[in-house]
């Protein structure tokens, strides 16, 4: 997959999915099949995305990201584009709406077909909507396809509800509604090694910058080290029992056997939340706790599968 940090002529027509896709869930993931599905008519699937949320470049805030933008690379590939833009909002923001059609949309991206949500809006201040769009795209001879919003349980998914979910605990929604579970992927600190006195480490790691804050407690894991997957109980939170100056996620891996993690980059989905995080009266209870937790997360994945 070819990917554009700037506006640079595509090397061939294309068919566009247009967001800022800062979830990427499945509502996302329906526009953007749907501009790869034109693949097998000779158009080359193509996103045009930004690195930050406009919000943030507007001086707002998103409330967090969701995944990182490596992995968005990642995913997205996966999901059948062979061409993607990365562009800073700054670089597009003060284009009218026409002129954001024929600057971008014909003569960089060659486009023949142009998908987007339902919400999706452009050009200056946001004023353009989906139906503008259509109408441009119509009079220079573009398909448009407007992809109705992507409903869970009645109500239409979106990035909000499912930072709303993460920053409540409730991991398993969350993961519905974006497709896969939620987790993070950042190297190994070193902690204060009280796993070594369970029989196996904890991995102790950074939740990645910026990233929405799942609810503090514990939660059932899984974990992706060397090409390979385990079970884990991880805390988020601040420690109370042993005190913690930042936010740390601490993974305990009880089926893992080899080296330390330090220094390693490996990844942690949160699955099921088990409990919230409490202080206990000592170093013992809460290594009791912790073998507790791991002994519900064993059965948890062994009548759920890993």
């Amino acid at each position: 997959m070819k990917v554009y940090y700037e506006l640079m002529p595509s090397i061939g027509e294309t068919a566009v999915a247009l967001g800022n896709f800062d979830g990427l869930h499945i509502g996302h993931k329906k526009v953007i099949t749907t501009a790869a599905d034109t693949k097998k008519q000779g158009l080359m699937p193509t996103v045009l995305t930004f690195a930050h949320n406009p919000l943030t470049d507007l001086g707002g805030s998103a409330g967090g990201e969701i995944i990182t933008q490596e992995e968005k690379i990642r995913l997205l590939e996966k999901f059948g584009v062979e061409q993607l833009y990365i562009l800073n909002f700054a670089s597009i923001k003060d284009l009218s709406e026409v002129d954001f059609v024929d600057k971008v949309l014909v003569d960089i991206c060659h486009a023949k077909e142009v998908c987007c949500g339902f919400n999706f809006t452009f050009g200056r201040g946001g004023k353009g909507n989906s139906s503008l769009l259509s109408k441009l795209c119509k009079e220079r001879g573009i398909e448009a396809k407007i992809i109705n919003a992507v409903l869970f349980d009645g109500e239409p998914v979106s990035s909000t509800r499912i930072r709303n979910l993460i920053a409540a605990g409730e991991v398993g929604d969350a993961a519905r509604l974006l497709g896969r579970p939620y987790g993070y992927r950042s190297e190994v600190l070193h902690g204060r090694k009280i796993g070594r006195d369970l029989g196996t480490p904890t991995v102790n790691q950074a939740i990645p910058k910026d990233f929405v804050l799942p609810k503090f407690g514990v939660y059932a894991s899984r974990v992706f080290f060397n090409n390979k997957k385990y079970y884990g109980v991880t805390n988020v939170g601040i420690k109370p029992t042993v005190g913690s100056p930042d936010v740390l996620a601490e993974t305990w891996i009880p089926d893992y056997c080899g080296a330390d993690f330090y220094g390693k980059i490996i990844n942690v989905e949160l699955i099921k939340f088990l409990r919230p995080e409490r202080k206990f009266s000592g170093l013992d209870e809460l290594k009791r706790a912790i073998i507790k937790n791991g002994h519900e997360a064993k059965e948890y994945f062994a009548k759920n599968g890993l």
